[in-house]
């Protein structure tokens, strides 16, 4: 009896050799580090991938499922997401027929190294850099759809100089825009004290290192040298979270990335990542994505178009 092939379940990369003009990519030799794209669906181009560069990425036609790293969520027409690189995306639409829909996607990709060597000398390149930083998770704007589509046509129809500006514009009311969501993972949020935040990547690397290892704030109080108390400010400040919720946000988010990219079994996922039972598994689960382990693995499948 043949075995059977396992499922493909990690992210495509994306290379530049497979950015054919003929699927909607501009022609290398006819831009610079500014790329823009637009696309209908269904297309090659709508799969569960990634790549080095970021991806500004509006939709303006059809609705469905929207998968971001380990955010699963819906779209409609408005939708408008940054990605980092390397970070997995796919949009997959539900509501189109077989004859699809001729313009869906309208995508600007851009690379990181030109922009923060630009900023090192071009101190007015630097307000865009927080921005970079948090699209490491994925942004969802709101309220942006239609300056959005008017930058990115603006980008389209220009080339050189002056695509350049209108690219920076862009980013310029992006960087700017205080209506948004994060949608992948966990990420330190403070800024304003190196020393502090040092302290907290340690305790973050040490907890996402050994992520099952049970662990309390008394504890990393102690061994902080401060009082619990204290401590409890001095994370919240610098996480945006008690330290019992960040734990479970950082074993939840591991449990996700394991239900996508392995067949392993739900209970076993939830041991590994340090639940000490099913039912407190589900439950975190639950509370912090909207949707059991299982519904999770199950839309999780939809990335992938199928």
């Amino acid at each position: 009896m043949a075995r059977a092939i396992p499922r493909q379940r990690q992210p495509e990369l994306e290379h530049d050799y497979l950015r054919s003009p003929a699927l909607g990519y501009e022609a290398p030799w006819d831009v610079g580090v500014v790329r823009c794209l637009a696309h209908g669906f269904p297309t090659p181009l709508a799969r569960w991938h990634h790549h080095d560069e970021y991806e500004l990425h509006l939709i303006v036609a059809s609705s469905g499922k929207a998968f971001v790293g380990d955010w699963i969520g819906q779209f409609q027409p408005g939708h408008l997401v940054l990605t980092g690189p390397r970070l997995p995306h796919n949009w997959v639409s539900m509501d189109v027929g077989e004859e699809g829909v001729p313009m869906r996607d309208l995508v600007i990709q851009f690379p990181h190294a030109p922009i923060a060597a630009a900023a090192e000398h071009m101190p007015e390149l630097s307000e865009v850099l927080p921005l970079l930083e948090r699209a490491k998770r994925g942004i969802e704007f709101f309220g942006m759809s239609d300056l959005a589509q008017a930058h990115w046509q603006r980008a389209k129809d220009s080339r050189g100089l002056r695509r350049m500006a209108a690219f920076c514009d862009y980013l310029a009311d992006l960087a700017r825009c205080t209506d948004y969501r994060l949608l992948s993972t966990v990420q330190m949020q403070a800024d304003d004290d190196d020393a502090e935040l040092d302290q907290i990547n340690r305790i973050v690397n040490r907890l996402t290192d050994d992520i099952a290892q049970p662990v309390s704030a008394g504890a990393v109080a102690a061994e902080l040298g401060m009082s619990e108390s204290r401590f409890s400010r001095f994370f919240r400040r610098a996480t945006g979270n008690n330290f019992t919720d960040f734990v479970n946000r950082l074993r939840v988010n591991r449990a996700g990335q394991l239900l996508m990219d392995t067949d392993r079994k739900v209970g076993d996922i939830g041991y590994e990542v340090g639940f000490n039972n099913l039912a407190n598994f589900n439950r975190r689960f639950l509370e912090l994505k909207g949707m059991t382990p299982t519904e999770f693995r199950r839309q999780a499948d939809k990335r992938f178009g199928g």
